[in-house]
């Protein structure tokens, strides 16, 4: 996870919702462009409720908000649900272009890597005069769940 172009901050973390898990990330110190590079694993109890990304400017008293983003999973989802086996390292699924119904700020591509579906995007961030989250989701099948 990287951001790029975040209005000016002294300290930046950025939180993941999703109903009724919270996840963060660790503190990144005096910068515009903070690089988290963390994994953060969310269990995905209904993947039609999108995942809310808030990013925050850490002060003292008072964390100030410094922009959100909302993603859809239902794409990542179908792909998974396909259960592709024997496909080409890198091979492209599915494109996501942006639009008014997404936080898209460019085309996003789905793919099968390391025999894993995995999606790069980079998110504008809403409420903000400036800013954008950089990351990839993987979908990871966890022994025991239900699956999709």
């Amino acid at each position: 996870m990287r951001s790029t172009n975040l209005h000016p901050v002294l300290f930046s973390e950025w939180d993941v919702f999703n109903v009724r898990q919270k996840l963060k990330t660790r503190v990144i110190k005096k910068t515009t462009n903070p690089e988290w590079n963390d994994e953060l694993t969310l269990s995905i109890e209904d993947p039609e409720v999108p995942i809310r990304l808030d990013v925050f400017d850490k002060d003292t008293f008072i964390d100030d908000a410094m922009g959100n983003a909302e993603l859809d999973i239902q794409p990542l989802v179908e792909v998974v649900k396909m259960k592709l086996q024997g496909v080409p390292e890198n091979t492209v699924v599915k494109k996501l272009v942006p639009n008014r119904q997404n936080c898209l700020a460019e085309e996003s591509a789905i793919r099968i890597s390391e025999g894993a579906v995995k999606q790069d995007m980079v998110l504008r961030l809403r409420n903000v005069e400036c800013g954008e989250i950089e990351l990839q989701l993987e979908w990871i099948d966890i022994p025991g769940s239900k699956g999709v």
